[in-house]
């Protein structure tokens, strides 16, 4: 009697040991699974998947991408956005983000971008300055300038060749580079200042052509990166894997394979 209650009791024991080893492996699986939350800045919301995808492939985490103007994503952190990483078209609002705290380093360039000028309605954008100020340009499409580094770069672009004054009137304002994009290729504009990864983003199919702006007319496109305060939580080694990995060679190659330019 007194040996079948040691082994019902020496059962019972194990019993809560497993339990209790099967609850921290799931908590642990739990925290594996979770994805990386990524903002990202329009421009870069394309490359970031194919950066995702082969994240994923070599480490089996998952990257969750959220996208939109800069500024607007910067605001959202602000405001308690869960976000862990941010990667902004431009440097001054992940500084900004930095200086208020919200950060856990200074920020990182992860790539550099090239501004252009473009149509899909068969337009000569070769000279487009003659023909943006022409009677027959239509409208213009740029990204906000207060929140969309791209289109604080078209206006600076436009005030550099001083026809910003000439077009200001034709000007369709839109809220993030994926709008002006959407503009130029459903042609509900003539022209769009947009980044050079559109080109690389569209199928060859379609009928697109665009043309360089000249990088001495505006600021350069530095676009940084930041791992946020929220990154530190259970999953945080998953999150500054991937915020390593954007800075690794493999990233360096998938970023120019869309026109950027990194260290």
């Amino acid at each position: 009697m007194e040996c079948f209650t040691f082994r019902t009791a020496n059962k019972s024991a194990m019993l809560k040991r497993l339990i209790l080893l099967t609850f921290i492996s799931l908590l642990g699986l739990s925290a594996f699974a979770q994805p990386v939350r990524v903002a990202v800045a329009a421009n870069a919301q394309f490359v970031l998947k194919k950066l995702a995808a082969d994240f994923q492939k070599k480490t089996g985490i998952a990257v969750e991408v959220i996208s939109g103007a800069s500024g607007k994503l910067a605001v959202q952190i602000k405001n308690g956005a869960p976000y862990d990483i941010f990667l902004s078209a431009d440097t001054e609002f992940p500084q900004n983000l930095y200086t208020e705290g919200f950060t856990l380093s200074k920020p990182q360039i992860y790539a550099m971008g090239s501004l252009i000028v473009c149509s899909s309605t068969g337009a000569d954008v070769k000279n487009w300055k003659s023909r943006i100020t022409g009677k027959d340009a239509g409208k213009v499409a740029i990204a906000n300038p207060k929140t969309a580094p791209y289109g604080k770069a078209a206006e600076e672009a436009l005030n550099y060749y001083k026809i910003y004054q000439p077009v200001s009137q034709k000007l369709v304002v839109a809220e993030s580079i994926s709008q002006v994009n959407t503009y130029v290729l459903q042609r509900v504009v003539g022209l769009g200042f947009t980044t050079q990864s559109l080109v690389y983003e569209l199928p060859a199919s379609q009928r697109f052509s665009w043309q360089k702006v000249d990088p001495k007319s505006y600021s350069p496109i530095e676009q940084g990166a930041v791992l946020l305060k929220y990154a530190k939580n259970k999953n945080y080694v998953n999150n500054k894997k991937f915020y390593d990995y954007l800075f690794s060679a493999a990233a360096n190659a998938i970023f120019r394979q869309f026109g950027y330019t990194t260290a």
